[in-house]
């Protein structure tokens, strides 16, 4: 059994932003070149609302939230060693990228509580 192939659509009538009728576009083209005027500046100008969803207490100071980040790095450090072990060839390698970067971090954030509250 062969299949029917239909006839190729006209070359006039081709573009998807015109509609069979006419050669006016559809009203999917117009809101296509609205969304095209909007600039940077108009986007910027937008108020932020932040998700509430997840948010830190703006009362927290700084040292809390430093402890906070330094452990949640140190438990990244620990996962990511975990599944390195069990990991060979470029994944282990990849996941032993991923280790060295958090353990920067790690550093970097433990320097920074360093200096809010130095040994005495």
């Amino acid at each position: 059994m062969t299949k029917v192939t239909p006839d190729p659509p006209n070359a006039d009538s081709a573009s998807p932003h015109q509609s069979f009728d006419t050669k006016k576009p559809d009203k999917a083209a117009d809101r296509n070149v609205e969304d095209d005027h909007l600039s940077f500046a108009n986007i910027r100008a937008t108020p932020r609302t932040p998700c509430t969803m997840y948010i830190v207490n703006p009362e927290v100071d700084v040292q809390t939230l430093l402890d906070s980040v330094s452990e949640s790095l140190a438990s990244a450090c620990v996962i990511t060693m975990d599944l390195a072990d069990r990991e060979t060839g470029t994944s282990r390698n990849t996941l032993l990228g991923i280790f060295e970067i958090i353990m920067l971090a790690e550093i970097s954030v433990n320097r920074a509580l360093d200096q809010l509250d130095p040994i005495e």
